[in-house]
């Protein structure tokens, strides 16, 4: 995965003062100054360096790597009219993230290379590194495999069929025995297949959680064990082929349990869990309104509770926003014909400093530094800032508080379900290889 490592116009030192710096390495006082792409001195008191040509105010504030989110839609190709490549990369910019991982499930998909590259020439100038994912099978049909060492060759190190789980043991099986045999083209990384567990045959019909809420709305639902069979299945395969399986968006406390025992037992597995897993509930579709319909379904309270736990104790390894821009016309469908998904980018890091329990350090291990390395970034993003490493990194305000408005965000889709809602903390810069790309709250392209 190719990142940038110089900015992309020309600019002078700039230097970040008054903040606190938060990475892997612990926590200190100190000011931070980059110039040509990089971090060059990180210390105390760095006035006594060349005089910086701008200085970016960090007072109150924390200095840390860019967050990573291993999971949007960014609709493009396709679907532009819900979001495109540089708007969704601006709304992340806004977030706080200098990478995110573009999920494949395109029009056309992500499942050769003129698409991919089609994606890296629309990101190369975008305001936060994007990096493709690939679909695992041709058209994400379940049944064929896509040519995942070409795709591999081209910087794609995650495959997922996200949108669908890969129904067909067999099928999966074969993937993984496969992309266990890639990290040689991986460039000193991995490869990492990511799978969205759904079977579908249970949830089939369903369009939010099955239980009590569900029947009170008459609406089908997708019962829990529908994500969870495929959890156990897929743990099973990792154990089988010894490659790895990290699982997306998890829901459940039945799946979080799994992946915690799989841990515990030494299987190569890793997983991610959204905000609106840990911050909202099934009783949230009581009114109807599609901004809460997303898949996997909003569940109870008890699976909250279990995300949360798991995010807690490390069973969990990171947050990831599962951004899933729609456009009003779809979204004001009824509820059984709406599509699933969620705005994520621009207040992903608002809820989880404000909605867990966690210190700020936990969180942005699990939003930075651990994301970054799961898909073999962190050379990039992620890294300790020192002197030398790129200077992909966030300004954080965290006391700073604001009210969410879909309307004031970079997409041009509005489909946020905490509209209204006042979180706690903030973005206040973006660096993306040492350019600001956001300063004080605002893009600069």
């Amino acid at each position: 995965m190719s990142a940038r490592l110089t900015a992309v116009t020309p600019l002078g030192t700039i230097a970040i003062r008054g903040g606190t710096v938060v990475d892997s390495a612990g926590s200190r006082r100190a000011d931070v100054v980059v110039g040509d792409g990089r971090v060059t001195a990180v210390g105390p008191d760095t006035d006594g360096g060349p005089a910086a040509h701008r200085t970016l105010d960090a007072s109150g504030c924390i200095v840390a790597p860019g967050l990573v989110d291993l999971h949007v839609h960014l609709r493009q190709p396709g679907r532009e009219d819900a979001e495109t490549i540089d708007t969704g990369a601006r709304g992340a910019a806004l977030g706080g993230f200098t990478a995110v991982v573009a999920m494949p499930n395109t029009d056309p998909p992500m499942d050769c290379a003129a698409v991919v590259r089609e994606v890296q020439e629309l990101g190369a100038t975008a305001c936060c590194d994007v990096y493709p994912s690939a679909a695992i099978t041709v058209g994400r049909r379940g049944s064929e495999l896509a040519p995942m060492a070409e795709l591999a060759r081209l910087g794609v190190r995650v495959f997922t069929d996200d949108g669908d789980g890969v129904q067909d043991a067999q099928v999966m099986r074969r993937a993984l025995e496969y992309a266990g045999g890639l990290d040689h083209l991986a460039g000193g990384g991995r490869v990492v297949l990511a799978q969205h567990c759904e079977v579908a045959e249970l949830s089939a019909g369903g369009h939010m959680h099955e239980g009590a809420w569900s029947s009170r709305l008459g609406l089908g639902g997708q019962p829990s064990e529908a994500e969870e069979l495929m959890v156990m299945r897929d743990i099973a395969l990792a154990r089988l082929t010894g490659s790895r399986v990290h699982f997306q968006h998890l829901s459940t406390a039945g799946s979080v349990a799994m992946v915690r025992a799989a841990k515990e037992a030494g299987l190569p597995v890793t997983a991610e869990a959204t905000p609106h897993h840990f911050t909202l509930t099934d009783a949230s579709c009581a009114g109807y309104d599609t901004v809460f319909k997303v898949h996997p379904p909003l569940r109870t309270d008890d699976d909250v509770v279990a995300i949360r736990a798991g995010l807690a104790d490390g069973t969990i390894d990171a947050i990831a926003t599962d951004h899933a821009p729609h456009t009003s016309t779809d979204k004001e469908r009824p509820f059984d014909s709406a599509p699933p998904g969620m705005l994520g980018l621009e207040t992903a890091l608002g809820l989880a400093l404000t909605e867990l329990d966690l210190p700020v350090e936990q969180v942005l291990a699990l939003m930075s530094w651990q994301p970054a390395a799961l898909v073999s970034i962190d050379d990039s993003h992620g890294g300790p800032i020192v002197p030398g490493a790129p200077a992909n990194l966030c300004v954080i305000d965290p006391q700073a508080t604001w009210t969410v408005s879909g309307a004031a965000m970079a997409s041009p889709s509005r489909n946020t379900p905490y509209e209204g809602r006042t979180l706690r903390g903030r973005v206040r810069h973006t660096l993306l290889a040492g350019e600001p790309v956001v300063i004080d709250g605002e893009p600069q392209r």
